[in-house]
């Protein structure tokens, strides 16, 4: 969902149901108060985030909270931007606490669903726990894992599809005079007949090669990387960072067979593949528990026990507030 034409990123859509919570749990206290403001002033998403969470809380029919008149007050603010970060100790402090967490749920569910322009864009798309095969026209196979969505363009010669959201893999039929290429939020690769998986998320895109070779090129002043199999090539979309690890390629896109192996991953990059596959809406407010990184396989079958499976080790607690929610924390 788009609001002024500007997308909200799931940082902050996680961060903004954060806010909910501490807001509704002290109604009072002058300082969480104070801090909120400052981080809703910090950015036009913030307030953007902000909005949709209200017109959504109210659009459910959901009673009106205790922090009522802050949501009111907190709109409005003019104050100028400060330097506090989020007190998130306050997100989980009593039980009672979850009636809120499952109403921002599925207020989140609302703000950060596919957007409008992903639909427009898209020429094929994937929904919750659905993979599809689609055949280009090339003859190339492109596999879609779940929620994942791709826009192609066949013209003039060219042989490009875009990964806009999600995950698939490719099996590309070989063609000397029109090389193959895929652009993924910054990273494009160009093949001639291979196959490999490709992933994003919004942060991070990985690249991994199962057969033949495959140039990776990447939005900013870093060499071309040249995979071959086994290679798997993780691009950090907002600080540029590239880095490559090696992994069996029996291990890729092994969530064509419901299951997710990840190497060297961010609590929160793995969650959002999870996503993919659990029917209920996951939010993961804690950005430390979210930034810890994991080496594992997941099963996508059972999402509730890979979600238990992911962060239990790292003293997280999966809470099922509501059959349409999971929140994420270490409380």
């Amino acid at each position: 969902m788009r609001d002024t034409g500007t997308d909200i990123p799931q940082k902050i859509a996680d961060e903004a149901a954060g806010w909910m919570i501490a807001l509704q749990e002290e109604p009072g206290d002058r300082l969480c108060r104070d801090r909120f403001e400052n981080w809703l002033d910090q950015a036009e998403q913030h307030r953007q985030a902000w909005a949709r969470l209200q017109v959504t809380w109210q659009a459910l029919g959901a009673t009106a909270p205790v922090f009522k008149e802050s949501w009111k007050d907190a709109a409005h603010a003019s104050a100028s931007p400060k330097s506090y970060r989020p007190r998130r100790a306050a997100l989980a402090r009593r039980a009672g606490m979850f009636g809120a967490a499952a109403a921002a749920m599925l207020c989140l569910a609302f703000i950060v669903g596919p957007t409008v322009m992903l639909r427009v864009e898209a020429d094929y798309r994937t929904q919750t726990a659905e993979s599809r095969t689609v055949t280009l026209e090339d003859g190339s196979l492109v596999h879609l894992s779940g929620a994942s969505a791709i826009a192609t363009d066949f013209k003039n010669g060219r042989r490009s599809v875009r990964l806009l959201a999600g995950e698939a893999f490719f099996e590309v039929t070989p063609d000397k005079s029109r090389p193959f290429t895929v652009d993924a939020n910054g990273v494009t690769v160009t093949v001639l007949g291979t196959k490999f998986d490709v992933q994003t998320d919004g942060e991070f895109t990985v690249v991994a090669l199962a057969e033949g070779s495959v140039k990776a090129s990447v939005t900013n002043d870093a060499e071309d990387e040249f995979l071959v199999p086994g290679d798997q090539l993780t691009a950090n979309s907002a600080t540029g960072e590239v880095s490559r690890t090696i992994i069996p390629v029996s291990d890729i896109a092994t969530w064509r067979d419901g299951k997710i192996f990840v190497v060297d991953a961010t609590i929160g990059s793995v969650v959002e593949q999870i996503r993919r596959y659990h029917p209920a809406w996951i939010s993961l407010p804690d950005g430390t528990l979210a930034s810890r990184r994991v080496t594992g396989f997941y099963d996508l079958r059972n999402p509730d026990q890979a979600l238990h499976a992911l962060v239990t080790p790292y003293g997280g607690k999966v809470r099922r507030v509501s059959p349409a929610a999971r929140l994420i924390s270490r409380f």
